[in-house]
């Protein structure tokens, strides 16, 4: 299986032979800026799938700001090339997940760390945490995951 990366490289050629301008657009600025963030510092680095996935996630969240802006300001037009270019970056990200499946994951998570017995309380939030979130990986919101497991502690 190739990677994100290494999708989007495939997916920018695509985008090149048909012609689609805001797919590859989208596509060439995120490249750019994963380009940028490998080269930045002192030495070169090559982002994982999960930094890469983080980098969407931003890029995204970015042109949908914007995409606000233009529309406050009555920019339309501006507005929905912004709409459109996200819609094309988010179409590189994993599904997100529901509120229940993530409610799952703590529930597991609680039941694995109690069976090695751990007696937990909202103090050992934290051991909790790790394994949810590495399970989570981007695809529901950090703040919202941290409250449910809050809750479950409580």
């Amino acid at each position: 299986m190739s990677t994100l990366k290494e999708r989007l490289q495939a997916d920018l050629v695509t985008h090149m032979k048909s012609g689609d301008r805001t797919a590859l657009t989208a596509v060439r600025n995120v490249l750019g800026e994963i380009e940028t963030r490998e080269k930045s510092g002192k030495t070169p680095v090559t982002l994982d799938d999960a930094q890469v996935t983080s980098l969407l996630q931003k890029e995204a969240s970015k042109r949908r700001e914007t995409a606000e802006i233009y529309a406050g300001a009555g920019e339309d037009a501006r507005a929905a090339a912004e709409v459109a270019e996200a819609e094309v970056i988010e179409a590189y990200l994993p599904q997100p997940l529901t509120r229940e499946e993530v409610e799952g994951i703590v529930d597991d998570a609680i039941a694995a760390l109690r069976a090695h017995g751990a007696e937990l309380s909202v103090r050992q939030m934290g051991q909790v945490m790790k394994p949810v979130t590495a399970a989570v990986a981007g695809r529901f919101d950090g703040k919202a995951v941290s409250e449910i497991v809050r809750a479950r502690l409580a």
